[in-house]
């Protein structure tokens, strides 16, 4: 069963929510980051990167930095910027596409979710069920900030099988006027229900009991921090009872069918030793190879992938009698990885190598393109991992390939705040 919970939110004003709403702080790297919070003093991203108010050159990581994330919130809660519930509440959390450039690739998309507090002790015996590897390095930032804070800021997240009850509770609540509604500079529409009527919310808590697993969509290492920053916690409070804040983490919980995918395609630099010639040889030992000329090729279905070589492109089907039945070794990624990337282009680990770039589907077949074009080897366009298989992956307790899923939209930060 998953335990979900209702919590005494930190969270903005109406009048400044459009404001504060920033997207994920690993959306940035520094410059981009520093770039995005000028003239925007309200951003939560100024929270979420606080070495953006110090000059450049200072050390990112210092404890400084923290801390001044820490004084900001705590400033605006003054402010009265942020506010704090009395009551614990759960959020339905609606998010559309309505214009911008992800209505280029899901127009109309729109997913609604439950914004509660998932287990550390879920995630810690695999309930909360994870398709990721994370890195130490990732983690460190995140542990500090959310240490430092006494606060999740950004929250993860996941999803579930879809579940009927959940969803006539989530439909129940937007029956209401929306706590927040606004557009973001993305062309995406935010909108948030509050449920503090302890009826419902036991309802909510009861419905999640019921799901036997819930999984990480997006966000591991934030996830992986918080829990943490839990066993820390705990560590400092050997007579901890297991209610504490500390032992949630802040999530956003959509039904598996509300989720929409999108592709993340491959670039690499050069074919090695091989001609393209020899190269599209090699490629034919694994996937019968339509050429397509100059009409891009947007897979429609697993096993086909387009390929951009020489400013032609070809439709590349994988040969039925090599497709394992294995839940990872079956995804598209890894088929290419395993047949192509690895033992023909010599990319072991594309985790690593220098020589192979991921490109958002958001970014487009014309990126793809492009990249080919100004001096890159080849491109591949892959249909994107389907819910059922990232699912169907955790559920074997098995780990999906390194960049195997885009999720638009993203969540922002900043609207929901957990303090620990």
């Amino acid at each position: 069963m998953a335990e979900v919970k209702a919590f005494r939110c930190v969270r903005p004003n109406p009048d400044t929510v459009r404001e504060v709403a920033a997207l994920p702080y690993d959306v940035y790297d520094r410059a981009e980051a520093r770039a995005a919070v000028q003239g925007h003093p309200l951003s939560f991203l100024n929270i979420d990167r606080p070495e953006t108010q110090f000059d450049e050159s200072c050390d990112m990581y210092a404890d400084a930095v923290y801390q001044k994330a820490r004084e900001m919130l705590e400033e605006e809660l003054h402010d009265g910027v942020f506010l704090e519930d009395e009551k614990p509440a759960f959020f339905v959390y609606e998010q559309t596409v309505e214009s911008g450039v992800l209505a280029d690739c899901m127009p109309g998309h729109s997913q609604t979710g439950i914004v509660g507090c998932s287990s550390v002790d879920d995630y810690l015996q695999g309930v909360v069920r994870k398709h990721e590897n994370t890195r130490e390095e990732k983690e460190r930032d995140r542990i500090r900030h959310v240490d430092s804070l006494s606060a999740q800021t950004g929250p993860i997240f996941l999803s579930y099988r879809s579940n009927d009850r959940l969803k006539e509770l989530m439909e129940t609540a937007k029956r209401q006027a929306p706590l927040y509604d606004f557009d973001s500079d993305d062309g995406i529409r935010h909108r948030v229900w509050k449920i503090d009527d302890a009826a419902r919310v036991e309802e909510i808590s009861a419905a999640f009991a019921a799901l036997p697993a819930s999984y990480i969509a997006d966000g591991h290492h934030r996830a992986a921090s918080a829990v943490k920053v839990a066993l820390k916690r705990r560590a400092e409070h050997p007579d901890y009872n297991g209610s504490e804040e500390f032992n949630y983490f802040l999530s956003v919980l959509f039904p598996d069918d509300a989720l929409e995918i999108l592709p993340y395609n491959r670039v690499v630099s050069d074919l090695g030793a091989l001609s393209a010639e020899d190269f599209l040889l090699e490629v034919d030992a694994a996937f019968s190879i339509r050429d397509c000329g100059e009409t891009a090729v947007h897979p429609e279905c697993k096993g086909v992938i387009g390929m951009y070589l020489d400013h032609h492109w070809y439709e590349l089907t994988a040969r039925e009698e090599l497709r394992p039945e294995d839940p990872v070794e079956s995804l598209d990624v890894a088929f290419l990885q395993n047949t192509i990337l690895a033992p023909v282009l010599n990319i072991e680990d594309p985790r690593t190598s220098e020589r192979i770039r991921f490109i958002g589907g958001i970014r487009g077949i014309e990126e793809l393109e492009r990249l080919v074009n100004e001096g890159a080897a080849v491109a591949f366009s892959m249909y994107p991992t389907q819910m059922e298989e990232l699912l169907q992956v955790a559920d074997a307790g098995r780990l999906m390939p390194p960049k195997s899923t885009w999720f638009e939209p993203k969540l922002r930060s900043g609207i929901f705040i957990h303090r620990i």
